[in-house]
Order: C-alpha cells, then sequence, then structure tokens
C-alpha cells in the first residue's frame, strides 16, 4: 500500500448493529493485482482521490485500518425455490463510505460458499461495471461499480479464464433474503433490529413504522421494474435474494436489454422456464414482495390473523404503482405532456386525449410485438417524425401498414421531440458489442470496454461517430445467451 496516500475510514454500522448476519472474514490474497477499470467520477463523490484506489482496497487484501470486513448472512427463494441459508458466498461487505456500502464480488470463498470457488472472472465483472454504468446514466436506481481489479489468478469456468475482484457501492445490499434469514430465526427481536436498520439507512421518516416501511419498499420496487421496462432491461435472475429494500438495481449477472420487441424474451442461460423474462418482472417482483410481507408479518402486528390482511392491503398496490410509472414514463417517451394527463381529472376536454394517449400505448405495443422492432431504435427514430421524419421510423417495419395507421393518431397529440430525446437513449450497452468488448478484455485488450463505458455513460447525447453503438445486432449473431459467472 501506498503510504503517502490518505487513510480511507470504513464505518462498520451493519457488522455493529447485526452481528448475527455478520460473519467477520478477509479476502482471499491476490497473486498479481492490476486495476483494469475504474469510476473516478464515483470515487470523487465518495470522497476518494485517485491515490486511494489502490488494489489492496479494492480487493480487500488490505483493508483499512479499523475497518471491520464481513459477509453477509441472507436466504432467498431461487426460481422460487426456498434456501434457507445463501449469503455471500464469494463476496465481502468492507464496509460503509459516506453512508454507503463498499462491497466486493469474487473476492474469496466465505462461510457461505457452499460449492463454489468463491472466485470471478475478468468478463461478468466488466459486464456489471458496464451495465450498472449504462443504469446509473439512464437515470435508474443501481449499485455502481467502482473498479474492477484483475488478480493475476486464473478461474475455472468453460476453461481458464483471467480472475478478478470488483467492488462496487450500494445504498445498503439489504435485500429481501436479509429479512426471509432473520425471520427464519424465530428470533423477533433481530427481525425488529433488521427492519430498524434498514428504516433509519432508507426511510428515516418512518421510524418505528413497519406497515409504513413495507409500503416504502413496495413503491420503490414498482418505480424501479416500470423503469426497467421503460428502457428494455431484462435482470435476468430476479431471486429474493436479488431484490434489495433500499430499490436500487443489483446483481447484473445473466442481464442484457431487449432488443427486438418480446415479452417473452429471456436471455439467462439457467432460466429455460422463462420465469424472469421481459414480460413476467412486474409479476415477479410482486411475488417477492409477498415473501418480504410474510417476513414481516410480526412486525406488522401480534395477531399474526390481523397481520396478514394489513400486509395483503399493501401488497394489493403495487399493481397501481407500478402501471403509473409505467403510464407516466410511455407518456414521455411518445413526448405526451405528463402535464395534460395530470389535467385531464378536471377537463373532460383533455381527459378525451387521456383515453386517446392509453390507447395509442396499447396499440403500439401490439405493432411493436408484432412486427419484433429493435425497441431502443424505435423510439430514438420516432422523435425524428415528431419532427416532420415519418420516413425513419417507418422504415424499421418490414410491413408498416399498422405504423402508417397509428402514426396519425399520435401527431394529432402534437408530441413533443425534445421530450423524447431526454428519455429515449440512442446508446445502451448493446449485447453483441458487450460480448465484443468483454471477449477483447479476457484477452488482455482493455480498449472495446473502455469505449463502450464511455459510450454508455451518456446515454441520450447523439455524437459523431458513434453509429454502431446505436445498431442493433448484426443478423448473424444468433440467439443470446448469458451466464452468471460462477
Amino acid at each position: 500500500m501506498d503510504v503517502s496516500a490518505p487513510a480511507v475510514t470504513l464505518t462498520h454500522r451493519f457488522a455493529d448493529e447485526l452481528p448475527e448476519l455478520a460473519i467477520a472474514w478477509r479476502a482471499e490474497d491476490c497473486p498479481a493485482p492490476r486495476v483494469l477499470i475504474a469510476d473516478q467520477r464515483l470515487a470523487a463523490e465518495l470522497g476518494l482521490a485517485p491515490e486511494q484506489l489502490t488494489t489492496g482496497l479494492l480487493t480487500g487484501t488490505e483493508p483499512p485500518a479499523g475497518a471491520h470486513p464481513v459477509a453477509q448472512a441472507y436466504a432467498g427463494h431461487q426460481f422460487g425455490g426456498y434456501s434457507p441459508r445463501l449469503g455471500d458466498g464469494r463476496a465481502l461487505l468492507l464496509g460503509e463510505i459516506d453512508g454507503r456500502d463498499l462491497h466486493l464480488k469474487g473476492s474469496g470463498r466465505t462461510p457461505f460458499a457452499r460449492g463454489g470457488d468463491g472466485l470471478a472472472a475478468v468478463g461478468p465483472m466488466l459486464r456489471e461495471f458496464v451495465v450498472s454504468t449504462a443504469m446509473h446514466a439512464l437515470g435508474i436506481p443501481t449499485t455502481r461499480s467502482l473498479a474492477v481489479v484483475a488478480t493475476g489468478r486464473t478461474v475455472h469456468r468453460e476453461g481458464p479464464l483471467p480472475g478478478a475482484v470488483l467492488a462496487r457501492v450500494a445504498a445498503s445490499h439489504l435485500r429481501v433474503g436479509s429479512f426471509q434469514f432473520a425471520r427464519a430465526t424465530g428470533d423477533t427481536g433481530l427481525l425488529r433490529r433488521l427492519a430498524d436498520h434498514a428504516i433509519s439507512r432508507h426511510y428515516p421518516e418512518l421510524t418505528g413504522d413497519y406497515l409504513g416501511f413495507f409500503d416504502a419498499v413496495v413503491a420503490a420496487q414498482a418505480s424501479l421494474i416500470a423503469r426497467w421496462m421503460l428502457v428494455g432491461f431484462v435482470h435476468g435472475v430476479m431471486n429474493t435474494d436479488n431484490m434489495t429494500i433500499s430499490g436500487e438495481t443489483i446483481d447484473y449477472g445473466p442481464c442484457a436489454f431487449m432488443e427486438a420487441v418480446d415479452p417473452a424474451t429471456v436471455y439467462s442461460s439457467i432460466d429455460t422456464g422463462g420465469r424472469y423474462a421481459y414480460g413476467n418482472q412486474p409479476a415477479i417482483a410482486q411475488w417477492n414482495l409477498a415473501r418480504f410481507a410474510e417476513s414481516l408479518l410480526p412486525l406488522l402486528h401480534d395477531d399474526q390473523e390481523q397481520a396478514v390482511p394489513l400486509a395483503v392491503s399493501s401488497l394489493e398496490r403495487f399493481g397501481g404503482l407500478f402501471d403509473a410509472a409505467w403510464t407516466a414514463g410511455m407518456h414521455e417517451k411518445l413526448g405526451l405532456t405528463t402535464a395534460r394527463a395530470q389535467a385531464a381529472t378536471a377537463d373532460p376536454d383533455v381527459a378525451a386525449h387521456s383515453d386517446a394517449d392509453e390507447a395509442l400505448v396499447t396499440d403500439l405495443a401490439a405493432i411493436l410485438r408484432d412486427a419484433r422492432v429493435d425497441y431502443t431504435s424505435f423510439f430514438r427514430t420516432l422523435a425524428r417524425a415528431a419532427r416532420g421524419e415519418a420516413d425513419p421510423a417507418r422504415a424499421l417495419f418490414p410491413d408498416p401498414t399498422d405504423f402508417d395507421s397509428w402514426l396519425p393518431r399520435w401527431l394529432a397529440l402534437k408530441p413533443d421531440a425534445a421530450v423524447m430525446d431526454r428519455v429515449n437513449p440512442i446508446y445502451i450497452p448493446r449485447n453483441h458489442l458487450v460480448e465484443e468488448a468483454l471477449a477483447a478484455a479476457t484477452e488482455g485488450d482493455l480498449a472495446p470496454v473502455e469505449r463502450l463505458v464511455e459510450v454508455v455513460a451518456a446515454p441520450f447525447e447523439e455524437r459523431p461517430g458513434l453509429a454502431r453503438y446505436a445498431d442493433p445486432a448484426p443478423g448473424d449473431f444468433g440467439p443470446y445467451r448469458t451466464f452468471c459467472g460462477t
């Protein structure tokens, strides 16, 4: 470690307040650590100078003085099946900095590792860096990647691969699975302390209000899933241990962005039944929240028969909250101002327009699905039609007949192209470009990853020379599958 660098201070509030959910642990040594990529802006937000981003910190092999790294315990439903003891099998919470978690992935086996080796390969860790950078730039709540460090160790998956550790930052790593674990212990005191800890960190205005806490998490997740859907994001592994209490996106394993519009889109190699398909994500989120509600029942009322209807009533709000967020988002994507939608309740003429808006959205969804149009390209190109250039959007359809019927109805509502350009990205982490960049990085060439990160970090700003980053995958790219990297 560079002794001239200012000392980094990490607190350990989680470990202190919830020792039953924390096992003190240390990261495995790295033979030849080397920083591959780092987010200096995020570091600055955390109050970290470039010289403080040492490999000893970023791999956990030389934690700061006073740090108390721990592996966190949690349970979870994975593809619908309950596992009572999951936990950080290849991860460590180094501590908190500026109120946020500094967390490692791929830092070695822990007592929760089960049969895994606790390690990670360069490709999947860089995938998380790329996609979480894009999600943050798109305005979607997310854990963020601080750095990826090559370890100099070989990791064995389908073959030998270079190893890496990801350092990421989150509001916290509290999950639905954290509460499932606490509830399963039968210790209501532990469950209450966990809830108090979560409320204090994420919803401090709700101190002591556990039903309000559940309401807040339901609302946060309804908003988050709507944002995923609006950009075509497919998480791929929506297990309860991958749903945060904060409402941030976590764990970018077999994730990807939908290209051809299809609610059945699945990218995860292990999701053979389509449980976590694009179109299923809202229903799965509500299912996960039902498991959260079950965990919280002892805190909602002393009498479970009275606690259940309280939880059910709150959970039933999810659908309406999601629909409202989705509808508002689609109005923006189509350049239909929210001011008119809000005024619909007071003005019958405006209300008629609002009904037309809803019909437009419903009809458009069917048109895009039937034609399998590229989702991102369509909305960005449609803004040109709002400026009087209909042909570019029309050219996306093999048969534009239905689009030709829809277009005048939309134009009659006077869409705002500037609004559309502010919310519809031109650049996302295109699946073929991600794979291209990760393959190059695995062979030691980081330039494609660095360029891709630069592009997706400014997704709404069209720039010269970047046309290939806006184009869908070529026809010969074939069906896309992603892997969790373990």
